[in-house]
């Protein structure tokens, strides 16, 4: 987020779980890119690029060479589930020029798909209390070596062993599932890691990257160095934070800002829905060196989408990061995780999703985040949980580009609060000098139509105001002392900037 501009930053996580594994996405991020800088988005996020052990249908999450970018033939194919390496680099180059920033996904926390077998003395662990070891040392085989055949050594020789992992949860010898420590130089338990959750939740899945090894360290740095001379990105999303050590990221992300000259942009994924203390641990740990995406306060959206008149809207930002660390709060209403069929599955309702998008998008604090699915909509089918075919279609939310546009043009200047009754809440921002038209009311009801008498500032007396969502069609008319009555819809949200 650049802020000499003093713009609002927005960013739009460019993609959803279901995305067609058919290769077109970069070619569409590269048609949409001065389209969405128009609409007001400053940064786009990208999913992961590099090649999956899953090949062409990979979504990238199941990382096997970060070094393919779609470029070699591996895992049955060259490109990714959403391209080439060259479709990727204009998909890139399009963001940059259209005067957009480009995160990457970084997944650093585990390898799946290896080329080769190891003989690896391990200890199994209980999967619930992973400190608990439920075996003595013994020899399996197991997916540890990875030769990279398919890119012979282009751009990095190295290659990953059994040193460089913690764990794994597949014997091939025996067909053996369950979750085992890998006995190495480097420890025969876990690292250090925030959470408790399972005794340590170091290990997630594949083979578990071992930071303990300055060897990986070491190669981590290379990449993400040769990364960056390659594609020129501006920060990074950073996946599944909670099972690695802090202790990597701080040094990486010091190390990456050192090589780039550039304050590197870094939000890390920490998923612990209404467990603030644990995203404040986390960031105390990694020395506030990194942004997270507040879980917090989707936790609370999600809960008020579901209980509709219900809930408090008055504690909507209680127990949220953003309420607490506002500079270090990337707030969202979804992404691939809790969109519906997911592992994380807690999407918001419809009716609710842009009173949701005007809480974080019209606000002071937080950098909020656009889910893919909620500005273009999404239509899939998969497996429910009981194993039946289940058709899901995400329609766009209404009014979210005028929300979006909404945030670029008007959401500066001081910020009154009318967070005063359980139904209906509200504030204002008065604007700037260095936005013209700048100020808006921003009025949302989770129950009957409501209204709100609050102040919007002097330097608005006389004005008249209409809400850009299109759902009131009357005009209000600030008083000389800069305070105005603004309604809203039942169930609605409305945002009232001065009549253009």
């Amino acid at each position: 987020m650049d802020s000499t501009n003093m713009q609002n930053g927005t960013m739009i996580q460019y993609f959803h779980w279901y995305t067609p594994a058919d290769g077109s996405l970069w070619k569409e991020v590269k048609n949409n890119a001065k389209a969405l800088a128009a609409m007001g988005i400053n940064a786009v996020w990208l999913p992961p690029a590099y090649k999956g052990a899953d090949g062409a249908n990979s979504h990238g999450y199941d990382v096997y060479d970060k070094y393919d970018l779609g470029e070699f033939d591996q895992k049955g194919s060259v490109r990714t589930r959403f391209g080439t390496k060259d479709e990727y680099l204009a998909a890139a180059k399009a963001i940059q020029e259209a005067g957009m920033q480009l995160y990457i996904d970084v997944v650093a926390n585990h390898l799946i798909g290896a080329d080769e077998t190891e003989k690896v003395m391990v200890r199994k662990v209980d999967p619930e209390n992973r400190n608990e070891f439920i075996s003595e040392p013994y020899e399996i085989e197991a997916y540890t070596k990875f030769t990279f055949p398919g890119r012979k050594g282009t751009y990095s020789q190295f290659i990953w062993d059994h040193r460089c992992f913690t764990g794994i949860d597949y014997a091939a010898d025996t067909q053996e599932t369950g979750i085992f420590t890998i006995q190495n130089e480097y420890g025969e338990g876990w690292e250090d890691v925030v959470d408790n959750e399972k005794g340590n939740f170091d290990y997630l899945m594949g083979a578990d990257v071992e930071f303990r090894n300055p060897e990986v360290r070491e190669e981590f740095r290379r990449w993400g160095e040769w990364y960056y001379n390659t594609v020129k990105f501006d920060g990074f999303r950073l996946d599944a934070v909670k099972h690695i050590t802090p202790h990597f990221f701080r040094e990486w992300l010091e190390q990456m800002r050192a090589h780039t000259g550039q304050e590197m942009f870094a939000v890390g994924e920490y998923w612990a829905p209404g467990q603030l203390e644990l995203l404040l641990k986390y960031i105390d740990a990694t020395a506030g060196k990194m942004s997270l995406f507040d879980s917090s306060l989707h936790h609370n959206l999600h809960q008020a989408s579901k209980s509709g008149k219900d809930y408090d809207l008055s504690k909507i930002l209680d127990d949220s990061l953003v309420a607490c660390k506002p500079f270090l709060a990337v707030t969202v209403a979804g992404n691939h995780d809790t969109q519906p069929l997911q592992a994380l599955e807690a999407p918001l309702d419809d009716w609710f999703k842009p009173l949701a998008y005007a809480l974080i998008l019209l606000r002071e604090h937080g950098y909020p985040c656009v889910f893919y699915a909620d500005l273009y909509g999404a239509e899939y089918t998969d497996k429910d949980r009981e194993g039946n075919d289940c058709h899901i279609l995400i329609a766009p939310v209404l009014g979210l580009d005028k929300l979006i546009s909404a945030r670029d043009k008007y959401a500066y200047g001081m910020q009154r609060d009318y967070f005063d009754h359980p139904n209906c809440i509200g504030w204002t921002r008065e604007g700037d000098d260095e936005h013209a038209g700048s100020g808006c009311a921003v009025v949302m009801s989770n129950g009957e139509e409501g209204n709100k008498h609050m102040e919007i500032g002097k330097r608005h007396a006389g004005k008249k105001f209409r809400d850009i969502t299109g759902s009131r069609e009357e005009e209000i008319t600030v008083n000389e002392e800069g305070w105005a009555e603004f309604t809203c819809g039942a169930g609605s949200v409305a945002v009232w900037a001065e009549a253009q």
